[in-house]
């Protein structure tokens, strides 16, 4: 793979990290699990142990859990790509949320991503954990 290549999926995938936080923190819970492939999984950063899976049962996660206001900031993001159609990536996150945002937690995602058939880039896997407990 040249290096044209390689950096045209980094910054794929590190788009699509980006939108998850974007749209955790509008509210776009159809937006956001359509991010995810069918079987695709996700577990937040205060709850490791409990995976939600499959892109309905996310979209379901997200659009009826207890609205409330947050900024996800994600940074230092480095993304291996595997393969055209493989990648994994990690990822810093801090969240803000509460009154005034004064609620903060530090972590980071893990991701497993996937270029399906229609050439868009997919999360299979994104696996949170607390870097402070």
């Amino acid at each position: 793979m040249d290096d044209v290549t390689r950096m045209t999926i980094e910054h794929a995938c590190e788009r699509l990290i980006r939108r998850f936080a974007l749209l955790n923190d509008a509210h776009d819970h159809d937006a956001l699990a359509d991010l995810f492939t069918e079987d695709g999984s996700f577990a937040r950063p205060t709850d490791p142990d409990a995976p939600v899976r499959g892109r309905e049962a996310i979209r379901a996660f997200f659009r009826d859990r207890p609205k409330r206001e947050t900024r996800h900031v994600i940074g230092n993001t480095v993304v291996d790509v595997e393969s055209m159609t493989s990648a994994r990536a990690r990822s810093y996150v801090v969240l803000y949320s509460g009154e005034q945002g004064k609620t903060v937690l530090v972590g980071e995602f893990r991701d497993a991503l996937a270029r399906g058939e229609t050439g868009i880039w997919q999360i299979v896997s994104r696996s949170g954990s607390l870097a402070f407990t």
